[in-house]
């Protein structure tokens, strides 16, 4: 127990990493309003075209997004949220930056709650309380033994060989499933994808730092601007399967959770973490997936669209 309490006072002795929260925590809000504005502007680029984006979004379709004022203003907002997270992992861990973001799941909830009339179920609570509940438990324990050091050639080698593994494994996968235009995949494959996008910010931003800019940090950079797109067009894409809490609840979880699993094994930043944090890792982040994995099947907005789509032809008498 001593050396909990020396770790946590070690912590909160750290004004980076007391810098880092709250600059998480404002990213969060950024996030929760640019999720909710760009699902609005793929809604209505989806009624205007009168198409469907669930087995990916055309060429045609993205350009029309560029139209719409509420999908633009969502990117802004966006964009903020990333610079606020890139300023956190510049003095913080990348284990204690990402999981905060789960913070933006609560107001994304409330906005689109208010905005389309699908209150929350006690079911869809249940599965909101799990993501976050979850996710809270795992930056505890990661907070309490976060630690950093230089990134190796070695390590950002193994980062991006993972990488280009799980880019093209995503891709193979869109390809046999886009037509099924089920949410799940879209926010798990963005959600992964962008596990490593952070990792990558906070390496670049470790590089630039310690004014070691070399051929393989360009290599990374490059990495990072091919998963951002990619991501974010899955992302995207998810808008139009899936309403914007639940895209959020998948990202918020299971990009934390991919972030720090790379923390944990390439960086190396809880080497000194005890057999116990690790079995508290990996009960805290089962039970945040559970949460994700029970919002995708009883959301109620996701539910009120199953069954529109599913009325019997000739049962509407009106």
């Amino acid at each position: 127990m001593g050396d909990v309490t020396d770790h946590l006072v070690g912590v909160f002795r750290d004004p980076a990493i007391l810098l880092g929260i709250p600059l998480a925590l404002l990213g969060a809000v950024f996030m929760s309003f640019g999720a909710q504005y760009q699902y609005r502007g793929v809604t209505k680029v989806e009624k205007l075209t009168g198409t469907s984006g669930s087995a990916g979004l055309s060429g045609k379709q993205l350009l029309n997004l560029l139209r719409r004022p509420s999908w633009v203003f969502g990117t802004l907002m966006l964009g903020a949220a990333i610079i606020c997270q890139l300023s956190a992992l510049a003095v913080a861990p990348i284990i204690i930056v990402q999981p905060i973001g789960a913070v933006s799941l609560v107001i994304t909830t409330l906005l689109n709650a208010k905005i389309s009339g699908h209150k929350p179920t006690p079911r869809s609570i249940r599965s909101i309380i799990a993501c976050i509940g979850g996710i809270f438990v795992f930056v505890t324990i990661a907070a309490l033994f976060a630690t950093e050091s230089p990134v190796t050639d070695l390590q950002l080698i193994i980062i991006l060989g993972l990488l280009l593994i799980v880019l093209i494994g995503m891709l193979a996968l869109w390809l046999a499933v886009r037509k099924r235009g089920h949410p799940l995949f879209y926010i798990a494959a963005s959600g992964v994808i962008y596990g490593f996008v952070a990792t990558l910010a906070k390496v670049v931003i470790s590089r630039i730092q310690a004014h070691d800019f070399n051929w393989l940090t360009a290599l990374c950079l490059l990495g990072l601007l091919v998963a951002v797109a990619l991501g974010a067009y899955f992302v995207q894409t998810a808008y139009a399967v899936g309403p914007p809490d639940l895209v959020v609840a998948g990202l918020t979880v299971i990009d934390p959770i991919v972030a720090v699993i790379i923390g944990l094994t390439v960086l190396q930043e809880a080497a000194n973490a005890p057999l116990w944090a690790f079995a508290g890792f990996l009960v805290a982040g089962a039970i945040a997936v559970y949460g994700v994995i029970t919002l995708a099947r009883y959301h109620p907005q996701v539910l009120s669209d199953s069954q529109e789509i599913h009325i019997p032809r000739g049962s509407d008498k009106s």
